[in-house]
């Protein structure tokens, strides 16, 4: 029960599941009965084949009578033991072979090979091995394959506005372009751009590797809730859009990072005044749900196609006519998730979409 050298020191052992102690017990079990019966089984045979190879050569005093019937056991033995051996063999065999395939599987992974799958085979255990393996190569794949994406699509969105400064600024020193406000506001703009891109990359990266720091404390999300929907009150009346608050107001107080869940709810309610067309509504509701705490920001939108719902918590996944950079609601979610809370949408076409999340009380 030691945790091995080349265990994560930061994950526990043995791994909480369900299927590691009757496993293991089940490993232990078989081996054990194994051994037992081998040994059982050897000195049987040995004992006979002694017995035999004396009767043979007629180096005992046994009466003729009792020769006859130990002749035949020792040569039954004798063919037992092959039998045995054969067995033995075999057993051997079924479980060494997908073990070499295993390594030699995993000496490719090593050298970046994530698209190695091994055949389950063999023993149930060495097949448990092997089941494990290929889920752990396919979660690298996958893996591999969503960092060369989000390499490209950072290389895209830093690309984006770098180029427009360095055009502007180039304008301007060779004389294209005056050196004045109404050329220096765009190149002004394109670093906040940038500057916001660059720390929700770094809030995103935090978030998912589990080194957020939440600087929580007892908080009223009924007030954190009217003060957020205030600050966009200027931009959905200019829309022609209705932000209707909708909390309850005996809600007790809930330990958690208020900047953090505010920048949640900025993002979830500037997406829905994106979409939102004038004339429409945007609800947010918080309610009491027993263990946990609700909030619903709903809008009278377009609403969200059907394949792309699952998508819309990936990173750089975005609308066609979106002008963000697909970072808000994975951000958002994994906020969330840094609080112990889940998020989740509905959407329908022509009826507007609903995203919610809960917080533990």
């Amino acid at each position: 029960m030691r945790r091995p050298p080349w265990w994560n020191p930061d994950a526990p052992f043995p791994p909480h599941s369900q299927n590691w102690y009757p496993m293991r017990r089940r490993l232990f079990w078989r081996f054990g009965i194994f051994l037992f019966l081998f040994a059982f089984i050897g000195c049987g045979i040995f004992t006979f084949l002694f017995w035999f190879l004396a009767l043979s050569f007629s180096q005992t005093n046994i009466p003729d009578s009792i020769a006859l019937i130990l002749r035949p056991l020792g040569f039954g033995a004798f063919l037992v033991a092959v039998v045995v051996l054969g067995f033995t063999f075999r057993a051997v065999r079924r479980a060494i072979i997908p073990l070499g395939e295993v390594i030699d599987a995993a000496q490719r992974v090593a050298a970046g090979d994530y698209s190695t799958r091994v055949l389950e085979r063999g023993p149930r255990e060495v097949r448990g091995l092997t089941r494990a393996f290929n889920r752990m190569t396919t979660q690298l794949e996958a893996n591999d394959a969503q960092r060369r994406a989000m390499l490209a699509d950072v290389s895209h969105e830093l690309s984006t506005p770098l180029t427009v400064i360095q055009g502007n600024l180039e304008g301007m020193l060779d004389g294209v372009y005056a050196l004045d406000r109404a050329h220096l506001e765009p190149v002004l703009d394109e670093t906040r751009q940038l500057a916001r891109l660059i720390q929700d990359l770094r809030t995103l990266a935090l978030a998912e590797s589990g080194a957020l720091h939440l600087q929580k404390e007892a908080t009223d999300l009924v007030i954190l809730l009217n003060e957020t929907l205030a600050s966009f009150r200027a931009q959905a009346t200019s829309s022609g859009i209705a932000l209707v608050p909708d909390a309850e107001p005996s809600l007790p107080n809930i330990e958690l990072d208020p900047a953090r869940i505010r920048q949640v709810l900025e993002n979830l309610i500037a997406n829905a005044l994106r979409y939102t067309p004038h004339g429409g509504e945007i609800r947010v509701r918080c309610a009491n749900m027993g263990e946990n705490v609700r909030v619903e920001v709903k809008d009278t939108g377009r609403g969200i196609p059907p394949e792309e719902i699952p998508h819309i918590f990936e990173r750089f996944y975005k609308a066609r006519d979106s002008r963000g950079a697909g970072l808000g609601l994975a951000i958002a979610k994994s906020l969330v998730e840094a609080h112990g809370g889940e998020m989740a949408v509905s959407s329908a076409l022509g009826q507007g979409t609903e995203i919610s999340f809960t917080l533990r009380l």
